[in-house]
């Protein structure tokens, strides 16, 4: 599915700048990917359509940029938003350009099709052991989802991602004897109190434990994750582009736990 999108080139940046921005009902966002980083001003109003009519990691945006010095039209998939959890207002976008002439690699939702399966109507339970699967194509063959049918299924049974039905021009990269989807037997009332009781005891005897705060993901991880094959490397530009991008991401998060 594609969108249309207008944005324009900005060049200041800086927390100040974000909070002007969404003053006058607008969002900062950022463009990576093709060797460039740029700021970019965009609506809100054209992201949440998207968010609202798709998934969003799978679609397809044509933008059109206002200001840029070079390619005013560019394709991009929306990589990542931030929203305020209180107000629900969007706070931050990052796209991620690519081209339509390499092959991307990207997440795609399972959807499962066929009715209920044979063995849920015996009394079993549907299991959806991957929600997502991992693949390579080109844009043009981007699909919105990965169909399984599971109304087949008894009890003890399930699709692997070797049996699933190759979809044209898609390459799934998840290893071939994963678990898609499957019927598992329901468990016993029996069962069920008994690992209650066990799973309480153990954390009765168990020490606190003590978690260590990761690495926030900036606009280099944002980058990689969908990363094209043959990816120029980033100029100084790029760079000072991407900190800016990280520091409007930062200052996002903080409003975001006020």
């Amino acid at each position: 599915m594609k969108f249309d999108m207008a944005a324009e080139v900005r060049e200041k940046a800086g927390k100040g700048v974000a909070r002007q921005l969404r003053r006058i009902g607008k969002v900062p966002a950022v463009l990576y990917g093709e060797g460039e980083c740029l700021l970019l001003t965009v609506d809100p109003s054209a992201v949440i359509k998207i968010l609202r009519g798709h998934a969003g990691s799978t679609a397809l945006i044509n933008v059109s940029l206002t200001g840029a010095a070079s390619k005013p039209n560019r394709t991009a998939l929306l990589r990542e938003y931030q929203v305020d959890p209180v107000s629900g207002e969007l706070l931050h976008v990052d796209l991620f350009e690519i081209s339509m002439s390499k092959p991307i690699r990207v997440k795609v939702p399972v959807s499962v099709v066929g009715g209920m399966p044979a063995g849920v109507k015996e009394g079993g339970v549907l299991h959806h052991n991957l929600r997502e699967l991992h693949i390579e194509c080109l844009p043009a063959a981007l699909p919105d989802a990965i169909e399984v049918d599971a109304s087949n299924l008894a009890i003890g049974q399930g699709v692997h991602v070797k049996e699933l039905t190759p979809v044209a021009g898609v390459k799934i990269l998840d290893e071939a004897e994963q678990m898609v989807v499957s019927v598992a037997a329901p468990i016993s009332e029996a069962k069920l109190e008994a690992l209650l009781t066990s799973g309480a005891a153990a954390e009765e005897g168990k020490e606190p434990e003590v978690i260590g705060k990761g690495k926030e993901e900036g606009a280099e991880g944002a980058e990689k994750a969908a990363a094209p094959a043959g990816e120029a490397k980033p100029g100084e530009k790029k760079e000072a582009a991407a900190g800016a991008a990280k520091g409007e991401k930062k200052e996002a998060k903080e409003e975001k736990k006020k």
